[in-house]
């Protein structure tokens, strides 16, 4: 169909990435995978809250420099209503066919916009909104059910979105993020930007998420550790990702004794170096969507640990390519460590797995061809 459109000389689709930001984040890298994939049948252009963030300089060279609609603090502010307005003239000055929107923060601006400008409407929901109190979540669904068209990207959000919130199961589709394999082993090889601490030959879990919400829960991956010391088994982990809960973590592994097996190595670039350096992975979450940070574990090859939350089951089949647990059990991480430690050739082959997971379901390919048959169908539904 693209090529025919492409033959026929059809005018390229008017599309619009809109996140709220380019820091460092799952979300943000997603949307770079797609302005790199999307063919030429697109006239891109990209929209931001906030024009900041390490992978602005990604962006910029790819040949994209963003349209930015800056908030000034609370949404309640009149600023907001202004930069709904002034997005509304830009999307029409700008013959805007369709506009995707990444996040809350944008959603919240953009499904107006776009409703006022006549333009169609992707919404993006790619957490389960435990992090949004039950005012924000409430005004979060109503614009979602405003949109065209709605993007999951795990099944346990498109159920969340159907079943709770009341939205047609026609109008949700599920896209699992992708990855780009030979990318993600390129940059491994290219190996690390820092040193990482000695573990003198000692296993090591990689954990990586940020520091910025007890969500993530990294105080269960140090009593898991803790455990297993007292049980005579030495695991060290390395803790990737900051934010501003690091010094109460810092002070927990302090407290149980596991300072020297612990070790934060900050926000790093070079993750798929670190994997390659580790054991096994671990995300312990109470609440996910889609996880970067597991897909890239399942690439590097290493058995996963994950919780059975959100869209890590849709990635971890218990005992195939990785294991399960439940959230906040410390001591079922602890015996899933020790399994993958005491058998490492069942680990290995659960890694193996994992990568061949990841190259045959979440391949980029797919994720750009799967975007690229929804905005058409939105956007242009007769073609």
């Amino acid at each position: 169909m693209r090529r025919e459109a492409e033959a026929m000389g059809e005018a390229p689709i008017r599309l619009v990435e809109f996140t709220r930001s380019f820091h460092i984040g799952g979300t943000e890298v997603q949307v770079l995978e797609l302005l790199r994939g999307l063919p030429s049948s697109y006239q891109l252009q990209v929209s931001v809250l906030e024009d900041a963030g390490p992978l602005s300089d990604t962006l910029r060279g790819l040949g994209y420099t963003p349209e930015e609609f800056p908030l000034t603090g609370s949404l309640m502010r009149p600023n907001t209503g202004w930069q709904i307005l002034r997005m509304a003239r830009w999307f029409r000055q700008n013959r805007v066919e369709l506009v995707h929107v990444h996040d809350f923060y944008s959603t919240m601006l953009v499904v107006p916009a776009a409703k006022l400008a006549g333009v169609k409407v992707i919404v993006g929901r790619l957490d389960l909104a435990h992090w949004l109190g039950p005012v924000r979540h409430a005004a979060l669904a109503e614009l979602t059910a405003m949109a065209d068209h709605v993007v999951a990207n795990a099944e346990a959000i498109r159920r969340m979105v159907v079943e709770q919130e009341g939205l047609p199961a026609s109008r949700v589709s599920v896209i699992h993020n992708g990855l780009d394999l030979p990318r993600f082993d390129a940059r491994a090889r290219e190996g690390l930007h820092a040193p990482l601490p000695d573990t003198n030959g000692a296993p090591v879990v990689a954990h990586v998420a940020n520091m910025n919400h007890p969500v993530k829960r990294q105080e269960d991956v140090m009593q898991a550790i803790a455990q297993l010391r007292d049980e005579g088994l030495e695991l060290h982990a390395y803790l990737v990702g900051d934010g501003p809960r690091r010094p109460e973590l810092e002070a927990k592994a302090a407290e149980l004794g596991v300072a020297d097996r612990i070790h934060f190595v900050g926000r790093r670039q070079d993750v798929p170096a670190i994997y390659a350096r580790a054991n096994l992975g671990v995300l312990a979450s109470t609440a996910e969507g889609m996880s970067n940070a597991v897909m890239e574990g399942m690439a590097a090859g290493l058995p996963m640990v994950v919780t059975a939350v959100g869209g890590n089951p849709d990635l971890i089949v218990d005992g195939e390519r990785g294991r399960l647990v439940q959230s906040e059990h410390p001591e079922q991480l602890a015996e899933a460590f020790r399994f993958m430690i005491e058998n490492p050739e069942k680990a290995q082959a659960m890694g193996a797995a994992a990568r061949e997971f990841v190259r045959r379901e979440l391949s980029l390919e797919r994720l750009v061809e799967r975007h690229d048959a929804l905005y058409r169908s939105v956007a242009r539904p007769s073609m």
